[in-house]
């Protein structure tokens, strides 16, 4: 579905035949935006003169101006440099009767986006303001993808701020009990005030750590290096790697691996996927719960699912799972670590590797994670149809 929008356009000539010719020709023109996101339609407004178009100028903002350049009065290449000192966004296309080389590079040294140049006929009127048009088009979308990406930064740091004072007070006012000598004479006090800070620190670090992951992925610093990656083998080391965390609550971690087969991918990138999903499913899980690991694969992608039998979610939150620095809090998840980025950082990467994340979940019966990734390693081939997170 198209964006309709409107451009603001303005003819100025003193020749009453020429500018209502124009408008004739012009009525009901539509531009398309070049990548067909769009439509734009054109609101003609008629000026009798430069005197006239200065102050109408002076009054609205128009998109484009079509231009006559000798005009009594007021000429429009006085009319150009106005706008040009007023650093206008109003594009300028110039019309005269006395086409030449050096009226048209005068005009364009002035601003002047293009020179039509009389007679022409309603054809070459049209292509010219829809080249125009187009053009403004980029310039609009431009200007608003660096406003949205101003406007992002600023969020991500706030967010960022806000996530680092709660630990830093913490670890701060752990310190000033200490350095106050209120545990002096309680060894196990005194113990207890380390590990909260240790634990706050390393939940810094970790955040930390995620943020550098996630600008490395958007800015495309590092080149991807594709190599033979063996997915059996990457799950049984991520189930190494978490099988302290899963026994000290007695959970269990199992893996079944089913027409395993090498892919092309970043062997880093794969080991971030997996560990987040291993470690969430952990995390959440209960005391004495499962965490199951299927691994399939056929000629074009490799399906990892992470199954857990923990604390699950709601609709309402699964819908909001993959933002940055979003968390799902409530009196279940209060008390678990994390830094809001893990799912963000592995949706990511699973979509760079061609592939797209599915979540399915039940409150109190658990949650099972399944990314599904081209074996190619990157994004050339549509995904197989599913539910896309």
């Amino acid at each position: 579905m198209t964006d309709n929008h409107v451009l603001q356009v303005l003819i100025a000539d003193d020749e009453v035949g020429m500018r209502t010719g124009m408008a004739r020709a012009l009525e009901g023109l539509t531009v398309t935006e070049p990548h067909g996101q769009g439509t734009f339609t054109l609101n003609i407004r008629l000026a009798t003169d430069g005197f006239e178009a200065r102050e109408i100028l002076a009054q609205d903002h128009f998109d484009l101006v079509l231009l006559d350049h000798g005009m009594p009065r007021v000429t429009g290449m006085e009319i150009l440099t106005e706008l040009q000192a007023q650093k206008s966004t109003t594009m300028v296309v110039m019309i005269t009767a006395y086409a030449s080389l050096e009226m048209a590079v005068k005009a364009t040294k002035k601003g002047a986006y293009d020179f039509l140049a009389k007679p022409f006929t309603p054809k070459e009127l049209k292509e010219v303001v829809v080249k125009a048009s187009r053009h403004l088009m980029v310039e609009r979308t431009a200007r608003k993808l660096a406003g949205e990406k101003h406007r992002v930064r600023f969020e991500f740091l706030s967010i960022l701020a806000h996530e680092l004072k709660a630990p830093l007070g913490a670890v701060e006012g752990y310190l000033r009990l200490l350095d106050e000598g209120i545990t002096a004479n309680n060894p196990e006090a005194t113990a207890r005030i380390i590990g909260r800070s240790l634990v706050r620190l390393e939940g810094m670090r970790k955040l930390i750590y995620d943020m550098l992951d996630l600008t490395r992925i958007e800015s495309r610093q590092k080149e991807r290096v594709l190599t033979e990656v063996d997915p059996a083998q990457l799950v049984e080391k991520v189930m190494e790697t978490f099988q302290p965390q899963a026994q000290s609550r007695n959970i269990s971690l199992e893996a079944e691996c089913t027409n395993s087969t090498i892919m092309q991918g970043v062997y880093s990138e794969l080991e971030i996927i997996l560990n987040n999903l291993v470690s969430n499913a952990v995390k959440y899980n209960s005391d004495g719960g499962q965490v199951f690991i299927k691994l399939d694969s056929d000629e074009e992608y490799v399906t990892i699912s992470v199954s857990d039998t923990g604390i699950g979610m709601t609709e309402e939150e699964v819908g909001r799972l993959f933002g940055e620095f979003v968390r799902i809090k409530n009196d279940k998840t209060r008390l678990i670590e994390g830094s809001g980025l893990g799912l963000s950082i592995m949706q990511r990467l699973v979509h760079l590797n061609g592939g797209r994340v599915t979540v399915s979940s039940q409150e109190n019966q658990g949650t099972t994670f399944t990314a599904t990734l081209s074996r190619t390693g990157h994004s050339n081939k549509p995904v197989p149809s599913g539910e896309s997170s």
